[in-house]
């Protein structure tokens, strides 16, 4: 495999062990013992991890060490605005493209969500059907717009991964906004779907 695409697929791996937890926040990576794991060379695995350390996944101190990035409550509401501003765009672009199926099982979603708010659940931005950010980006028909939302979400959601998100992010506050953003889609207007949408990420 050219190395290109073999830094294509290590870092892959490496930011699904990072957001799965594999790999905690703040734990130090050592890439003699990733290689191993990996299979693969050291290199490959230092241009893995500057991949991701521009996703804002890793932080890199030259010659010292690799560590996954720590998510700090203050950090959580610009990236929250960042997302907002960047998937109010995708959404707007997305409802028009929507089959049926799809904006029906996203209100769905949006309603479950409000039901668990309601009983108790601790809040969660959630914006489709599968509860994912990579949803819209898959359905969103300009490449361009998914290219460089690609670039920049993972290590923008990573930062939300804070354990008072709740009291940043209040439910009532998405118990208001989920079902605005479910009627919109649902009834095929873009605009009111991208503005709830960055209501949700209190983008003002």
């Amino acid at each position: 495999m050219p190395p290109r695409l073999l830094n294509v697929q290590v870092a892959n791996q490496l930011r699904t062990a990072i957001l799965d937890g594999t790999l905690g926040p703040g734990e130090r990576l050592h890439d003699d013992e990733l290689a191993p794991w990996l299979g693969v060379s050291r290199a490959t695995v230092r241009g893995a991890c500057a991949r991701l350390a521009s996703d804002g996944l890793l932080e890199i101190v030259p010659n010292r060490s690799v560590r996954v990035v720590t998510p700090r409550p203050a950090e959580v509401l610009d990236a929250l605005a960042t997302l907002g501003c960047l998937f109010g765009g995708v959404v707007r672009l997305s409802v028009p493209v929507m089959t049926a199926d799809q904006k029906h099982t996203t209100s769905q979603r949006l309603a479950a969500e409000v039901v668990r708010l309601r009983s108790g659940g601790s809040p969660s931005v959630v914006l489709t059907a599968s509860g994912g950010y990579q949803a819209w980006l898959d359905i969103c028909p300009n490449r361009m717009v998914v290219e460089m939302c690609t670039q920049s979400m993972h290590g923008l959601a990573y930062k939300l991964r804070v354990d008072d998100l709740g009291s940043l992010v209040p439910a009532s506050h998405l118990i208001e906004w989920f079902p605005r953003l479910g009627a919109a889609v649902e009834s095929d207007d873009a605009v009111g779907a991208e503005r709830a949408v960055k209501a949700i990420h209190l983008v003002d």
